[in-house]
C-alpha cells in the first residue's frame, strides 16, 4: 500500500469541514502540539513534520509560530515545496527566503473583494458624514452631542484609491453607486480595458486632489509608512482617509497629528499599525474616527470562500505539484 502525502496545518479551519475530508482522503495530515514559537521549532528539530511536501497556514497560526522569516524556515524539512496561506494579504511571510528554499507560497487573492469593499465604503460614508460623533454622543444619552458638525454627501467627492487591485476595483463600482469620482494610482498603470474607466493620476495628484483616500495596497518594504508626515502635507484640508490594508502602511504617529491640526477631517480604519495589542490612543480617544477591529472579512461567506479556496490550492499542490494562485512574487516559479 502506498503512504499518502503527508501535509502540515498550522492553524484551524471554522467552516470548511466538508471541503477538508477531501484533503484527509488524499493525504496524511499533521499538526503541530506546540502553542508557541519555540515549542515548533523544538518539534521541527525532532522531526515531527519531516515528509511533509505542503502545508496549509491560518492568518491566526502566527500565535504558534511566529513570522514566517528565514529563521523559522531554517528548521522546515526539505521536504516542504508548498506555503498555502488563508488570505489575501500575505505580509506574515517572508516572501524571499521561501523563494531561496524553493517554496512556492499561495494566498488568496479575490475571495476578499466584495467583503472587503463593503466595509470599505461603510467607513467612507461614515467618515464623510460624521456618523461616529453622533454614535457616541447617543450611547452616552446625548442624542447628537453638543455642537455635532454637518457631514458632507459623497456625491461629487473625488475618491483616490492608492492600489487598484481586486478589492479597489471592486470598491471603485460601489463607489461610483453613490456617485462618487474615481480615480487612482498604481506602481504601474493598468492596462486601459482594465480600468473601468478610472482615471490614472501620479501619486502626488492623487494626494493632492483626492477628497477621500482610501488605501488598499499590500504591505510590504515599499509600502510600508507610505503615507507620513510629508505626504499629508500634500493633501487638500480636511481630506478624509479611509484603509483596510494593513496598518502599518500609515505612520499612525504622522495621523494623530494630521487628525489633531484638522489637515485629515476624519479617519475611517479596519487595520491598525500593531494590532491588536495597541491602537493609538488618538486614535481611540477622537470621536471623529471610525474604527473596525480588523473585520473587512469578517462574514460568514466570505471567510468560508477563503477557506475553500485555501483547501483548493493545498489540493492542486498534492496532486498537480501547482498551486491555484500563487503569490505575484513567485510568478516565474
Amino acid at each position: 500500500m502506498v503512504a499518502k502525502p503527508k501535509v502540515l496545518m498550522l492553524g484551524k479551519l471554522d467552516h470548511a469541514h466538508e471541503q477538508w475530508k477531501a484533503v484527509e482522503e488524499i493525504a496524511e495530515v499533521l499538526r503541530p502540539k506546540s502553542t508557541n514559537r519555540e515549542g515548533f521549532i523544538e518539534e521541527c528539530k525532532a522531526g515531527a513534520f519531516d515528509g511533509a511536501v505542503a502545508v496549509l497556514r491560518t492568518f491566526a497560526s502566527i500565535s504558534i509560530t511566529g513570522r514566517i522569516d528565514e529563521e523559522l524556515l531554517s528548521y522546515w524539512p526539505s521536504s516542504i515545496k508548498f506555503l498555502c496561506h488563508n488570505g489575501a494579504g500575505y505580509d506574515q511571510i517572508d516572501i524571499a527566503p521561501c523563494t531561496a528554499k524553493g517554496i512556492c507560497v499561495s494566498n488568496v487573492p479575490t475571495a476578499v473583494n466584495d467583503a472587503t469593499a463593503d466595509v470599505n465604503m461603510f467607513l467612507i460614508i461614515g467618515a464623510l458624514r460624521n456618523f461616529n460623533v453622533g454614535m457616541v454622543a447617543l450611547r452616552r444619552n446625548e442624542w447628537r452631542g453638543n455642537n455635532t458638525a454637518l457631514g458632507h454627501d459623497p456625491e461629487g467627492k473625488v475618491l483616490g484609491i492608492l492600489g487598484m487591485g481586486g478589492i479597489g476595483k471592486n470598491l471603485k463600482r460601489k463607489a461610483e453607486a453613490f456617485s462618487m469620482k474615481v480615480q487612482y494610482h498604481n506602481r504601474k498603470r493598468l492596462p486601459v480595458d482594465k480600468e473601468d474607466g478610472a482615471k490614472y493620476v501620479s501619486f502626488d495628484e492623487l494626494l493632492a486632489t483626492s477628497d477621500v483616500l482610501s488605501l488598499n495596497l499590500p504591505l510590504n518594504t515599499h509600502t510600508h509608512h507610505i503615507i507620513s508626515t510629508n505626504e499629508f502635507a500634500k493633501m487638500k484640508d480636511g481630506v478624509i482617509i479611509v484603509n483596510t490594508a494593513r496598518g502599518a502602511v500609515i505612520d499612525e504617529l504622522a495621523l494623530v497629528e494630521a487628525l489633531n491640526s484638522g489637515k485629515v477631517g476624519s479617519v475611517g480604519l479596519d487595520v491598525y499599525e500593531h494590532e491588536p495589542n495597541y491602537i493609538h490612543p488618538g486614535l481611540v480617544n477622537n470621536p471623529t474616527v471610525m474604527l473596525v477591529p480588523h473585520m473587512g472579512t469578517w462574514t460568514v461567506e466570505t471567510q468560508t470562500a477563503m477557506e475553500v479556496w485555501c483547501i483548493d490550492n493545498l489540493k492542486q499542490a498534492v496532486l498537480t505539484g501547482t498551486l491555484k494562485s500563487p503569490v505575484p512574487e513567485q510568478a516565474s516559479m
